[in-house]
């Protein structure tokens, strides 16, 4: 039996080639990788594939936060091609925007690319859910997520992901705890629960 929260994270890949099976999915392989390494929490994931297409995709991000998820991260969808609607889709379900997140998930990128500035991700709360839109690359995801770190492995740039465990404290979620070799989350000294004994 685990001393951490159990914790439920649907993950959600957005894309037409993909989910007709023209090419095989690589988003959520590499958000179930990433979640997997940042979180002491034993998770029970939600994967869902689905093509660009806003009703869909609205729906789905409704069945999870339902099926009690605290947490939903979704992949592609999310530059100015018409077909990219996943940041439309996901704000048509939110109670609340969290603009945060995606202004600093544009600054990361934007030390690779200059074109990170033609990303839309959103992040909202639904419920007692946080949802946030990733980009659709494997590397960005855990970039964006993790952040950037220097030779010595000191952060640079801090990634999404350490805002995230506060974030879902504070909407009535499971105490996430995060491997801080990957990803240490922050959260205020009165926050932060006290060590368990051995």
């Amino acid at each position: 039996m685990s001393d951490f929260d159990k914790v439920r994270i649907g993950i959600v890949s957005v894309s037409d080639r993909a989910s007709s099976g023209v090419y095989e999915d690589k988003g959520l392989p590499a958000l179930k990788d990433w979640l997997a390494r940042a979180l002491k929490n034993p998770i029970e994931f939600e994967p869902v594939l689905i093509p660009d297409e806003p009703e869909r995709i609205s729906a789905a991000l409704v069945d999870l936060v339902d099926a009690g998820c605290s947490l939903v991260l979704t992949t592609g969808g999310t530059g100015p091609a018409r077909r990219d609607v996943t940041p439309e889709a996901t704000l048509a379900v939110a109670d609340r925007e969290m603009p945060g997140f995606g202004e600093q998930m544009r600054q990361i990128s934007l030390r690779f690319v200059p074109t990170a500035i033609l990303s839309r991700q959103v992040a909202v709360i639904r419920g007692e859910c946080l949802i946030i839109n990733l980009p659709g690359q494997p590397k960005s995801i855990q970039e964006t997520l993790e952040g950037l770190k220097d030779e010595q492995g000191k952060p640079v740039v801090p990634g999404i992901f350490a805002a995230v465990p506060y974030c879902i404290d504070l909407i009535g979620g499971p105490y996430l705890e995060t491997n801080d070799e990957v990803c240490k989350a922050f959260r205020p000294k009165s926050a932060v629960r006290p060590p368990r004994a051995a």
